[in-house]
């Protein structure tokens, strides 16, 4: 199997795709509980972890029509993740502001000690902190940069399909 190949160019985003909503959900455990925003941003994974696992299908079977369907899925996906985990990481650097969701949502307290129990109880994970940095970067950052790199491997299964490479 070459990596330049179609086959071997889904199996590459299979498994980086596969590790990064894995490596969501230790982080997770581990206790970095993830704002409003994280739980959106895995959901391009989850809709592309299954699609990926089609393009590997597709590739072994030489279903080209369906490879390529695949592969410009993958791109837009991806494409979409990426801009959307740098809104995320411009929040987290104050750039722009984020959503209302981010700040968390109080019902309105009849009185004052109810008001005070509501606060001891809402626990926001907030979109502007991020709980965790990895050389530098929010894991929002590291989504974008994963997102870009698995958008710019599916456009480039799609020029190895064409026989460009």
């Amino acid at each position: 199997m070459r990596i330049r190949s179609p086959f071997g160019i889904a199996l590459v985003i299979l498994a980086i795709a596969v590790s990064a909503i894995v490596g969501a959900f230790l982080f997770e455990a581990s206790g970095y509980a993830p704002c409003e925003l994280c739980l959106k941003e895995r959901i391009p994974y989850y809709a592309a972890v299954p699609l990926a696992g089609l393009a590997v299908l597709f590739a072994a079977r030489s279903s080209k029509a369906f490879l390529r369907a695949a592969f410009v899925a993958l791109a837009l996906i991806f494409a979409a993740s990426a801009i959307f985990g740098a809104y995320h990481a411009g929040i987290e650097w104050g750039f722009w502001p984020g959503p209302n969701e981010c700040a968390g949502a109080l019902d309105r307290a009849t009185s004052v000690s109810d008001f005070l129990k509501q606060l001891q109880s809402v626990k926001v994970a907030r979109c502007d902190a991020p709980a965790l940095r990895i050389l530098g970067l929010s894991l929002g950052a590291w989504n974008a940069l994963i997102s870009a790199g698995l958008a710019a491997l599916a456009v480039l299964g799609l020029r190895a399909r064409a026989g460009c490479i």
